[in-house]
């Protein structure tokens, strides 16, 4: 079974929602929400690529995708339906513009026009900034060929427009997920 346009995929471990954490040998759950969107799955295995498709994502290859792929929603009459992205069982369709990165089993690579960029620690500085963070810099994680082609390398430190900051959490480090014309400056 093959898709025109769109990539099949399962969520990892069959879940929909990553919303349970191990402390010790007990399994917690972190929310109970179905419309919590930090607590979706964002990780999925492709099953099978479209139809014609030669690029290089690969049946098995991991995908990091949009947070509503997975999720439950209530129709007008309370009843819990899946969402647009849902194909049958435990498959679902993706298209092209509901995925951020891929892994190809040996790294992630980014997507189109999205890019990664890991916030830097605090700078002296005689100005309070709240937080943990530099507001509105970085360094460039996860690159797009749209980067690369303005000269931008992998390691860069940039800074990045205002709002354009969206967190992931990818092997355990969080990273802010962005479009190339969020990128402002090499520093």
């Amino acid at each position: 079974m093959k898709s025109p346009y769109c990539f099949i995929v399962t969520p990892v471990n069959d879940r929909r929602y990553d919303n349970q954490k191990e402390i010790g040998e007990v399994n917690f759950i972190t929310s109970v929400s179905e419309e919590d969107h930090t607590s979706s799955n964002r990780f999925a295995i492709v099953v099978e690529t479209p139809i014609e498709y030669n690029g290089p994502i690969k049946k098995g290859d991991m995908l990091l995708v949009h947070h509503n792929v997975f999720k439950f929603y209530n129709d007008m009459q309370g009843r819990r339906k899946s969402g647009r992205s849902f194909l049958k069982e435990n498959l679902f369709l993706v298209d092209t513009e509901q995925f951020y990165m891929y892994h190809n089993g040996t790294q992630w690579n980014a997507w189109g026009k999205y890019c990664f960029i890991e916030p830097i620690a605090l700078k002296d500085s005689y100005i309070f900034k709240p937080g943990g963070e530099e507001p509105l810099f970085g360094k460039v994680k996860y690159i797009n060929q749209e980067l690369l082609d303005m000269g931008v390398k992998e390691g860069d430190e940039i800074s990045y427009t205002p709002d354009s900051d969206y967190p992931f959490t990818i092997d355990g480090e969080k990273l802010y997920r962005m479009y190339t014309n969020n990128i402002t400056m090499i520093i």
